[in-house]
């Protein structure tokens, strides 16, 4: 059995706006084993996201318990937080979110500069992880000269140069061609395969979440089914 890699137990989120309590989650439960690949399936509005960056540790919960790596996250404080998420999260975002103005290099050599890496030790680190994506004969492009699914592959490597433990992706493939979109999900595939890389992914095409092992599906803040491959 595959050791459990996040333990989430009757997790609740509301946010409050003007005099009202938006329950956005509503007693979430779940677990992921290490090396599993899992889509996030729901309608816009469903917490879907909400529950990702809960996951990262980027949000809290208003109650109930999540547990990454062995660490319940409600037990640091938010400096911690950061600390924990730098070591052990590699976040995808929809929009790459690269730095503009560095190089595809740069942009995944500045996570490790809060290392005590040698720059020696980050090249290697960097060239790896570009090498992964492939786009080693990219790194001294700058994001506008790239195209979107060449900036998404950098943002991937960005999201794993730090080796973490789990991989976080918030619709990865939303604003891409279906042919780019399908070089990213099998780019994931491969990073959870050949790698072992536990991957959760947020998604609303069901063509993307047909590459995960199991798929989960959140309506209105509650968990309603799962289903394996």
């Amino acid at each position: 059995m595959a050791e459990r890699l996040v333990e989430i137990s009757d997790v609740t989120k509301n946010y409050r706006r003007d005099a009202f309590d938006i329950k956005v989650l509503a007693g979430v439960s779940m677990d992921v084993s290490e090396g599993e690949f899992v889509a996030l399936m729901g309608p816009s509005g469903s917490g879907k996201s909400t529950l990702l960056n809960l996951l990262a540790g980027i949000d809290r919960p208003t109650s109930g318990n999540i547990r990454v790596a062995g660490q319940s996250l409600g037990a640091l404080n938010d400096s911690q937080l950061a600390g924990w998420r730098h070591r052990n999260v590699g976040f995808v975002f929809q929009f790459y979110h690269l730095i503009p103005v560095l190089t595809a290099y740069e942009n995944l050599e500045l996570p490790l500069t809060l290392t005590k890496l040698s720059r020696a030790q980050r090249r290697r680190k960097v060239d790896l992880a570009l090498e992964v994506v492939g786009l080693a004969d990219r790194k001294d492009h700058y994001p506008r000269q790239l195209s979107g699914g060449q900036e998404q592959r950098v943002a991937i490597a960005r999201a794993i140069v730090t080796d973490p433990r789990l991989v976080l992706a918030d619709e990865p493939t939303g604003d891409l061609d279906a042919g780019s979109a399908q070089e990213i999900l099998d780019l994931l595939a491969q990073l959870n395969e050949e790698f072992g890389k536990t991957i959760v992914m947020v998604t609303h095409d069901p063509r993307a979440a047909e590459r995960a092992r199991r798929e989960l599906h959140l309506d209105k803040g509650r968990l309603h089914s799962a289903a394996r491959h």
